[in-house]
């Protein structure tokens, strides 16, 4: 399992000065890494098969219904965080998403992303394991 560094993190005022898509462009990183040690860790197959299973988690769609299935259990800051990165004016925008998804997918990259600078890899983890479970 990787541990993800706790080393120059910021407080969560310092945090919260950052925009939402440099929070999404923090939490898209975490998101995908963390889908591809669970993929790695719980099937052995070549690695196009791998990658293509690892689309399926990260893909806006897939992202959107992980952000629903956590919502209920967000605390009242890390739910303000993922209505930020909902919102948030973005310069790109997806040719096969659709806007809502697009946006939900902003939102949870941006909670992993805020949570991650903030040092909080244990509640990345236990959100995490929620998305996956079934």
């Amino acid at each position: 399992m990787i541990t993800l560094p706790d080393s120059d993190m910021l407080s969560r005022h310092e945090a919260k000065q950052k925009s939402p898509v440099e929070l999404a462009f923090i939490g898209d990183a975490v998101y995908e890494l963390l889908v591809r040690e669970h993929i790695s860790l719980t099937h052995d197959a070549p690695a196009a098969v791998l990658h293509k299973m690892a689309i399926s988690y990260v893909r806006a769609e897939a992202q959107h219904s992980a952000l629903e299935k956590i919502n209920g259990l967000l605390t009242e800051e890390e739910a303000e965080m993922a209505r930020r990165g909902r919102n948030a004016n973005k310069v790109t925008s997806s040719k096969n998403a659709d806007p809502a998804d697009y946006r939900a997918a902003t939102g949870l990259e941006t909670l992993f992303g805020y949570l991650y600078i903030t040092g909080r890899n244990d509640r990345i983890r236990e959100l995490f394991s929620l998305i996956i479970s079934d």
